[in-house]
Parts: C-alpha cells; sequence; structure tokens
C-alpha cells in the first residue's frame, strides 16, 4: 500500500513538470507595434526601414 501512495505522489508531482517541458518547445505569434517588425536574431521588435 506504500509503495502505490508512493508511486501516486511521485506521478502527481512529475505530470506538470512533464507538461511545462513539453509547451515550452512550442512557438507562439509575437506581434509588434506599427511600424515594428520582429527580428528573430535579437528576439525583439525593431523598427522597420523602408527602402
Amino acid at each position: 500500500m506504500k509503495l502505490k501512495t508512493a508511486f501516486a505522489a511521485l506521478a502527481l508531482t512529475l505530470a506538470p513538470m512533464m507538461v511545462s517541458a513539453a509547451c515550452s518547445s512550442s512557438h507562439q505569434a509575437m506581434s509588434c507595434a506599427e511600424g515594428m517588425i520582429w527580428d528573430s536574431t535579437t528576439n525583439s521588435c525593431t523598427k522597420q526601414v523602408s527602402s
């Protein structure tokens, strides 16, 4: 009985960490203010240069 309880507690402890790790690899769409564009090199919004 103690083994089942310990296993259940371990599973409940590790489950959120595993879900969190799986979500961190997904990419979210980034939005910038008007006149700005997303620069993936610096991971920030930069002023759009028009030519």
